[in-house]
């Protein structure tokens, strides 16, 4: 469902044991056993250049030492040499090919450079070495998870969960592919027993997605709640703030939402967030308000002109702001018969609001090329026809109300504004069949309600998977 089918991705490097080197003894001064010990103690401690420095005075004495060249490899992978790194892993594993754990750390190493194919490769191959190996199952799952594989990832998972059960990042990326393969119960068992060691945010986010999946609403809210106290990361104040929203509290929601915007300023989805929950509480200039800022921070997002345009169908406050923003969306997007539409709609209105004669050869001209655009577009041929009505052209205005019907046969106004036109052309018939249709769908209003809490569920769904991967 959403953005916590972030598994938890990260390829952990297997630090090597402290090995005897056995080669020809070095040059006067340099004994190799005491030298390598003493890179590994560094290795330990963190201190990567003075590791380094050792290893390398030991390679010309011990270049057949696999000890030596994989320490190395991890050494410079630690300090982010990745070509160093690599060329020394691939050593060791050419000296020691049946080392599981020369493989892991080769195959973290290609996956850390983008070569996650190569990095399959190894890890498939470290697994048929070491078949009960956590490291060898728990690192193939991960890389088949973040692959979008998560069937073949959840038996791996789980092999690694049952040599190491206390494992925080395998358990809960098992925990999440068994959520997103729909094995719910096993999911939330996975969670109950992590939690008894390790209380955090992200367990409890994906507890409530669990609850939300089983129908226990106020649970998930609950979880929700919980995980934001514990960890009140962005993504978890937005599912707390979206639950209420999408259960239509929206006193909470809106209060959970500026406290997200306080914390989270530049966070787009964040002040939709609030705009949505402002608007669904009657408060149209405030939300009007916040959408105009969501719009300045992300100014390609077109989430954020929908929610504005139905904001300022209920406000036109801020008119002048919301005229400019949907001028500069129509000009960032030529080709979007909806940034059009917009545009042509904020004019109109905009301009009546402040008393101003609006531009109504310009808004036409929007209107016909967002419907040359994508004829499909009922509302802009409601609107087309509207504009002509008013100016008693009922010969273009009737033709744009049908087929604005034909497309949406739903549209109350429409009918109402078709059967207005009949009677202005003298057609008694039409128009009562128009007005009949209209106090039917009005009487039906409670559709337009549960359209508005599907756009809502949209858009809280689609705003989750921006987080998507866990990093």
């Amino acid at each position: 469902m959403r953005k916590k089918s972030r598994l938890t991705w990260s390829v952990l490097l297997a630090v090597c044991g402290c090995a005897t080197i056995l080669c020809a003894q070095g040059p006067p001064g340099l004994r190799l056993d005491a030298a390598y010990q003493a890179a590994v103690a560094d290795y330990k401690a963190g201190r990567y250049a003075q590791a380094a420095h050792r290893l390398e005075a030991m390679l010309p004495y011990a270049a057949k030492s696999f000890e030596l060249h994989e320490l190395l490899g991890l050494t410079y992978a630690s300090m982010a040499e990745n070509a160093k790194a690599q060329s020394q892993l691939q050593q060791a594993v050419e000296l020691k090919p049946d080392s599981a754990a020369g493989r892991t750390n080769l195959g973290a190493m290609l996956l850390r450079s983008g070569k996650g194919a190569q990095a399959g490769e190894q890890f498939r191959k470290a697994l048929e070495l070491e078949p009960g190996s956590y490291d060898a199952n728990h690192n193939l799952g991960e890389l088949y998870a973040n692959s979008g594989r998560v069937a073949e990832a959840q038996p791996l998972l789980a092999t690694a969960y049952r040599v190491k059960p206390g494992a925080y990042d395998n358990s809960y990326d098992l925990a999440m592919a068994d959520f997103l393969l729909g094995r719910l119960d096993e999911a939330r068992e996975v969670i109950q027993e992590l939690a008894k060691e390790r209380n955090t945010g992200e367990l409890h986010n994906l507890q409530a997605q669990i609850d939300e999946k089983q129908g226990r609403f106020v649970d998930a809210a609950n979880e929700y709640e919980t995980a934001a106290h514990l960890d009140p990361t962005e993504d978890n104040l937005f599912d707390w703030g979206s639950e209420m929203l999408l259960h239509r509290t929206y006193e909470p929601a809106t209060s959970i939402f500026q406290a997200g915007v306080e914390r989270y300023p530049n966070s787009a989805r964040m002040t939709i967030g609030l705009g949505l929950a402002l608007y669904s509480r009657d408060r149209y200039d405030d939300a009007v308000k916040a959408l105009l800022k969501a719009v300045a921070l992300t100014p390609a997002d077109p989430r954020c002109y929908y929610f504005l345009s139905k904001a300022y169908d209920s406000s036109p406050t801020e008119a002048d702001e919301v005229i400019q923003a949907f001028r500069r969306y129509s000009e960032v997007e030529p080709r979007n018969a909806l940034a059009q539409y917009y545009y042509a709609l904020s004019l109109w209105k905009g301009r009546r609001s402040q008393g101003a004669a609006p531009d109504l050869q310009l808004v036409e001209s929007l209107l016909k090329k967002a419907i040359s655009l994508n004829d499909r577009l009922p509302q802009a041929h409601l609107q087309l026809g509207d504009l002509y009505a008013d100016q008693h052209m009922y010969e273009r205005s009737v033709p744009e109300y049908e087929r604005a019907l034909a497309l949406n046969p739903d549209l109350s106004d429409a009918h109402y504004r078709l059967g207005t036109d009949y009677v202005h052309l003298g057609q008694k018939e039409k128009a009562e069949r128009e007005f009949a249709v209209y106090q039917k769908l009005r009487a039906e209003h409670l559709a337009e309600v549960d359209k508005e809490r599907a756009d809502v569920k949209q858009f809280v769904y689609s705003a989750r998977e921006p987080a998507a991967s866990k990093q």
